[in-house]
């Protein structure tokens, strides 16, 4: 007989599903950052001395790292710290306390306002709520975000300041921006002159299938279309070699870079500068962290299908259900019947699997047809992923069968 609800409970599992974390084998693919450490030594190819303060964009080999990885003039890219949530933070509270170049600081209007595509990364929404900044949901397609609606948001409110992107595989629905959602958030016209387009390409190298996909240069678009401050691009090396000490990129056009640097130069002295060497050192190109990534698909891709597997099992054809298949990104999207996500969750944490709360992927924790529940596979082991699908089918299942 198939496995019941019931039956899955009594095995007493314990299985964390909350976040999109590397597993440990995938940390131990960059060991030699730690074992090697005391090899690279502290002097850059320059002779900086990394061990001292200066350089706040980051060492000039690392900045040029950073161009390869973002297709970017080194010049406009900064090498920062280990964190580009850190930078998007620091990105909005310098807009909020100083305002954009040439233009006076936010918190001066009575209401700032940015766009959400959804489901969307919760933490950016905690930022924006963080510093009280109102956020207006925008639908998204498999294409990227619904651009009739924000073009017409964006060309009728001057309050809207910018828009949340996450360009390839989006977190957390898989979503990859066409060329054209590109060029039509470059150029379209802004009742704000001072709108920015938030630019998160977390997951540009972070592909699960031998199809790399590819989005778009954003800072070309928008400098051929007119508008070349609209974009701040930020990427960082934290799942590619350590979640909790990689390196940050931020890239923009050089009147953005310089006002990052006036602003970034009161909050620092400068960046880690010995681990931005020893990433340089480790990776050394992009050719390089190209194949560091394909050893990361190697460990995730089954994990992911291992998911997708078990619920074509046990949920294709229940009516109100469905997934996406990501082709990259860290995430994948489960849609139970409206009402259902908050109560499936709580089933799962019964049965011994602590999911990411229903509603996270939505302004304020607020999904309003209570359907949206994120999946996160990366951190367990793939044994253990596959037990977690099948209690998270279970009780979307049952959840089903309480309300029928």
């Amino acid at each position: 007989m198939p496995m019941t609800y019931d039956d899955f409970k009594l095995l007493g599992l314990s299985i964390d599903m909350t976040r999109g974390k590397p597993a440990a084998e995938q940390l131990d693919l960059s060991r030699a950052l730690v074992d090697e450490a005391g090899t690279v030594g502290y002097l850059s190819r320059d002779g900086i001395d990394c061990r001292n303060y200066g350089h706040v964009l980051g060492l000039p080999e690392a900045r040029e790292f950073g161009a390869q990885l973002l297709d970017s003039p080194a010049a406009q890219v900064v090498a920062a710290g280990n964190s580009s949530l850190e930078l998007m933070h620091d990105a909005l509270a310098f807009g909020m306390l100083f305002g954009m170049p040439g233009h006076e600081a936010w918190r001066k209007r009575e209401d700032i306002a940015f766009l959400c595509p959804v489901p969307g990364y919760d933490r950016h929404f905690a930022i924006c709520e963080a510093l009280g900044i109102r956020m207006i949901p925008v639908p998204m397609h498999d294409d990227g975000p619904d651009m009739a609606f924000v073009e017409a948001q964006v060309a009728a409110d001057p309050a809207i300041k910018g828009i949340w992107c996450v360009p390839l595989y989006s977190n957390p629905t898989g979503a990859i921006y066409s060329a054209d959602v590109v060029r039509r958030l470059a150029a379209m016209p802004t009742a704000a002159p001072d709108f920015r387009l938030f630019w998160d390409d977390a997951y540009r190298f972070h592909h699960l299938t031998d199809h790399e996909h590819v989005s778009a240069n954003i800072l070309e678009a928008c400098a051929a279309a007119g508008n070349p401050d609209r974009a701040f691009v930020f990427a960082s090396l934290s799942k590619v070699t350590f979640g909790g000490a990689g390196v940050a990129f931020f890239a923009s056009s050089p009147r953005n870079v310089e006002w990052w640097q006036r602003h970034v130069s009161i909050r620092t002295i400068g960046p880690d500068k010995l681990n931005q060497l020893r990433h340089v050192r480790y990776l050394r190109d992009r050719a390089g962290l190209v194949q560091l990534m394909a050893r990361h698909r190697a460990l995730l891709r089954p994990k992911f299908d291992a998911v997708t597997t078990t619920f074509e099992r046990m949920l294709a054809g229940v009516p109100g259900v469905s997934w996406n298949v990501p082709q990259g990104g860290y995430f994948i999207s489960l849609y139970t019947p409206d009402g259902l996500a908050k109560r499936t969750v709580a089933l799962a944490k019964e049965a011994g699997i602590v999911l990411t709360p229903a509603g996270a992927a939505f302004p304020h924790g607020v999904d309003p047809r209570d359907r949206h529940l994120r999946i996160a596979p990366s951190f367990p082991n793939l044994a253990v992923v596959g037990q977690a699908a099948q209690g998270i089918a279970l009780a979307l299942l049952r959840a089903i069968d309480e309300r029928a």
